[in-house]
């Protein structure tokens, strides 16, 4: 299976220099969209089969494979492991939905040839960072996901895309500095870039240092940390993301919160905290931290908000900030000595909210743009009894709403409900350092998920139940395509909790092998 590696990357980069071509032929839309349709069906077809057949083992392939001094490899190393199928699988679901519901979605846009090479050079971007084998081509694949999705959000070309478009440009080059710089620390301290020699290198050096790792390489964690913390919009790093998110095409917000911000975010974080730098409780109370000030902090801002896809924007940094800290608890009890099993269900937890997440958000951005162009506004005081005029949208919204929030049996209730057992039994545990902070942390991730209950209810008021405004009775239900994405959508809110929960070889065979790959170290 190490054969299809490379064509998660080959595949989209080969399709975006296509679209560009045929877009400066005129080509016609209904060709880019079928093109672009058969693409990222193909490459999710692709991944599902890598996932089916991988199992728990570890395939690797090196592009290239040039001799260099001392017989040192120096092709470009592709890994595939049950981590990055994971990811792969949940980056190129969403990708081919949101290809889908664009098909329509984007007629309001100009030049689609442009706007299909964006797309699948981001595409290819995060498939390169979730199979990257070492960290200076993690940092390039990032680029090329970060720089297409700069354009992306601008595509509008309206001022305030523009300008969240720069204000996202320069955080996220700040962002990619402090990655580089990173990078140049480690490359410094080991002489390695490939991921497991880093680790190897890293744990020799903190044996030399008393068990401690060393100040530069100290250093090059917080920068690792702030970096794709800034990519992944923790606070206090998430200025970017409450303008950008809202200002792209609804597409490209489905996109941004549903799989970006994990690719080149949570992503490169869990992997470097428990396969590089493993063995450290400190990073994992920094990742606690983190995780329960975005929880916290988000909510209260989406609270307020009466722009819905604002209200998302602010509802993706709460959200990854349950992935943050139940990861951040997993790497606490397994690198202070605790139980195993524990560690286990808090990692587990955190990637079962991964990929809950990308579904429910992707379907509420989904739904809003849906809302937002068959009625003209977002704004939820103009809104009101869509149910009559938007049944299937107001519907799939509403299940959407629920799974945020928590509301059994949809999946998002589940994967919070792991969550919290795994936080409050780390309190429990006398292995645990700081053991009752972790109690007062479940009782304030119960806080937050009725906080988000809170205003999702605002949400149903003032947008879906109501009286229908005048101007609003002849909005008409969103075009075929876009509703059969929201459908297939809801239907994954629906169902994937129960099957995971209840029918353990289906979450063996989704979560199982990622877990084992983050328990498993270096």
């Amino acid at each position: 299976m190490a054969t299809l590696i490379p064509l998660f990357v080959a595949i989209p980069l080969g399709a975006a220099f296509l679209m560009a071509l045929l877009g400066k032929l005129k080509a016609r839309d209904g060709g880019l969209d079928a093109l672009a349709v058969l693409v990222t069906g193909a490459l999710l077809l692709l991944a599902v089969v890598l996932m089916a057949q991988g199992g728990s083992q570890t395939d690797t392939i090196s592009l290239g494979n040039w001799t260099g001094e001392g017989a040192r490899p120096l092709g470009i190393q592709m890994t595939s492991d049950g981590l990055g199928r994971l990811l792969l699988v949940t980056v190129l679901a969403i990708t081919f939905l949101a290809t889908v519901f664009g098909v329509d979605y984007m007629k309001r846009f100009t030049n689609k040839g442009w706007y299909y090479t964006l797309f699948l050079l981001m595409v290819a971007g995060m498939c390169g960072v979730v199979l990257s084998g070492d960290l200076f081509n993690i940092f390039v694949f990032m680029e090329v996901a970060a720089i297409s999705s700069y354009a992306l959000v601008a595509f509008g070309v309206g001022s305030d895309e523009l300008e969240a478009s720069f204000k996202y440009l320069v955080l996220g080059s700040v962002a990619s500095a402090m990655v580089l710089l990173a990078i140049g620390i480690i490359y410094n301290m080991t002489g390695q870039l490939n991921l497991a020699k880093v680790a190897v290198a890293a744990g020799r050096l903190a044996a030399d240092n008393g068990g401690r790792m060393p100040l530069p390489m100290l250093l090059a964690v917080g920068l690792f940390i702030a970096g794709f913390g800034l990519k992944a919009a923790m606070v206090p790093f998430h200025a970017w993301l409450p303008d950008a998110h809202p200002s792209a095409p609804a597409p490209i917000s489905a996109m941004l919160s549903g799989v970006l911000i994990k690719a080149i975010g949570i992503y490169p974080i869990a992997r470097l905290t428990f396969t590089v730098f493993s063995g450290d409780a400190t990073v994992g109370f920094i990742l606690v931290g983190l995780g329960a000030i975005s929880m916290l902090v988000g909510v209260l801002l989406a609270v307020g908000q009466w722009d819905f896809k604002r209200l998302l924007a602010y509802h993706s940094i709460s959200q990854m900030g349950y992935v943050m800290l139940a990861l951040g608890t997993g790497a606490v009890v397994l690198y202070s000595g605790g139980s195993k099993t524990l560690a286990g269900l808090a990692i587990f937890g955190g990637l079962f909210h991964l990929i809950n997440h990308a579904a429910f958000k992707s379907l509420l951005f989904l739904a809003s743009g849906s809302i937002e162009q068959q009625t003209g506004t977002r704004q939820l005081k103009e809104l009101g009894g869509l149910t009559k005029v938007m049944p299937w949208t107001s519907a799939t919204c509403r299940i959407a709403a629920l799974s945020i929030s928590g509301v059994p049996p949809f999946n998002g209730f589940w994967s919070k409900l792991i969550i919290i057992i795994a936080v409050v039994q780390a309190g429990l545990s006398a292995a645990t350092p700081a053991a009752p902070l972790f109690v007062v942390l479940g009782v304030v991730t119960v806080l937050v998920s009725f906080l988000t209950l809170v205003s999702f209810v605002k949400v149903q008021r003032y947008a879906l139940h109501g009286p229908l405004p005048e101007r609003l009775e002849g909005a008409k239900e969103a075009p075929l395509l876009m509703r059969l994405s929201l459908s297939l959508l809801a239907l994954v809110c629906v169902s994937i909790g129960v099957l995971v929960v209840a029918v353990k070889p289906f979450g063996e065979v989704l979560l199982g092998a990622a877990r084992q790959v983050l328990l498993g170290g270096s």
